[in-house]
């Protein structure tokens, strides 16, 4: 069965021992939202809400020290396609511990005020279809398959849903504090 169609008919509740602790924020954004609708409608939000900023508004930040609009867009990216690795790790049964990853450090080195808007839309929307018929090919039992990952278990799905309460979180941030 197509995942896509797999996760509009059944919207299974996401259990606590599926993501790390540190997560549960992202998670809770969620709600019992299917995922793969989830990543759909975020896609949609952020595309809207980037082509509504000018390149000379992307790089403003609302306090000394905070991310630019280019550098929360490009954290976005990076932290999707980690989180999709380690969602395709999982699911083919990778043993060993994925290790995290200073997402600071990420968006200094990646100089993301160097792209211009429109490259960081064009990678985003790349990111996203490929997150999306990554999960959409995932069967249930991949789903479901733990393992370890920045000292914390994880399901492949949990790294899903983290990946769609990561994007809604920084999209609110956005809206509240930069828009």
């Amino acid at each position: 069965m197509n995942q896509s169609h797999y996760f509009s008919a059944n919207i299974m509740k996401i259990q606590n021992d599926e993501y790390g602790e540190f997560y549960a924020g992202y998670i809770a954004r969620c709600g019992e939202r299917p995922l793969m609708e989830l990543l759909e409608t975020g896609k949609e939000i952020v595309i809207s809400t980037m082509q509504s900023i000018s390149e000379e508004d992307s790089l403003y930040r609302y306090e000394t020290g905070k991310w630019t609009i280019k550098e929360v867009m490009g954290h976005m990216i990076d932290t999707e396609r980690i989180f999709s690795y380690r969602a395709l790790a999982l699911a083919r049964g990778e043993k060993i511990e994925l290790p995290g990853y200073d997402h600071n450090q990420y968006v200094k080195e990646a100089v993301f005020n160097r792209h211009s808007l429109q490259n960081l839309l064009q990678q985003y929307r790349s990111v996203r279809e490929a997150t999306l018929v990554l999960f959409s090919n995932f069967q249930e039992e991949e789903l479901l398959r733990k393992g370890r990952v920045n000292q914390s278990g994880f399901s492949v799905r949990g790294l899903g849903y983290v990946i769609a309460g990561h994007e809604l979180h920084h999209i609110s941030i956005l809206k509240e504090r930069y828009l």
